[in-house]
């Protein structure tokens, strides 16, 4: 798998902007990362080196709207936790 295609987006939710006060950032990533391939691509993109990474496998839910029904699609996220006094500069600007 490309490096680049390892991050695809972060979240920004009330509770991941309230995570980086603690030096955690959280991202949506491909199926089929690992911690490793998020620790290269961290490390590459915005060179600065995790210090832990966490990954989760949210699961999809059910949605219905008057007659359709469906789901939402199961994705997968990781936190990633830098050392005191690094920074993302995504989410500084």
């Amino acid at each position: 798998m490309n490096i680049n295609d390892v991050l695809k987006k972060p979240v920004v939710t009330e509770k991941t902007t309230l995570l980086q006060q603690n030096n955690k950032y959280v991202f949506k990533i491909d199926k089929r990362a690992t911690k490793t391939s998020v620790k290269e691509a961290i490390n590459k993109m915005f060179k600065v080196i995790p210090a832990e990474v966490n990954i989760i496998n949210v699961a999809r839910k059910k949605k219905g709207l008057k007659f359709r029904n469906g789901v939402t699609p199961s994705w997968k996220k990781a936190i990633v936790t830098l050392k005191d006094g690094d920074k993302l500069d995504l989410f500084e600007n």
